[in-house]
């Protein structure tokens, strides 16, 4: 007996708050595993991060940049669709060069897996906000 599956249409507001997730994941995961490369750690004790000096305006600087991501994955399923896609758009332009800033010094394979993967997933984010389903008005 051969069934066919259901293959369900998934709303755009859904696909776009799993991109974000998918993003948070990468862009937490690259800087986790940053702390294994040597010397990261002998910096962080030394309060150095990269160039920047380890400081309360530092630290709160990168909570924030990981918090917009963050707060995007609920925003993205309870926006309006006109406010959605406008905020989508922006913030996944803002966040390419952002996620391509990672690539500056030291850079392993890690760190260029993760910003491809990042801007990947930013473009679809772009992409899926561009193209955002138009309503058909009654003819």
């Amino acid at each position: 007996m051969n069934k066919e599956l259901d293959d369900p249409k998934v709303n755009i507001k859904i696909k776009l708050a799993a991109l974000w997730t998918s993003f948070m994941f990468m862009y937490i995961y690259v800087d986790y595993f940053h702390l294994y490369m040597p010397g990261s750690i002998k910096d962080i004790l030394a309060g150095k991060m990269y160039v920047f000096d380890i400081t309360e305006g530092a630290l709160s600087i990168g909570l924030i940049s990981v918090s917009i991501p963050a707060v995007m994955i609920f925003l993205s399923v309870i926006l309006s669709a006109r406010m959605n896609r406008w905020v989508n758009l922006v913030l996944g332009v803002i966040y390419i060069p952002y996620t391509l800033f990672n690539l500056s010094g030291l850079t392993w394979a890690h760190m260029i897996w993760g910003a491809v993967i990042g801007v990947t997933l930013l473009l679809f984010i772009i992409y899926l906000a561009w193209k955002w389903p138009q309503k058909r008005l009654a003819e």
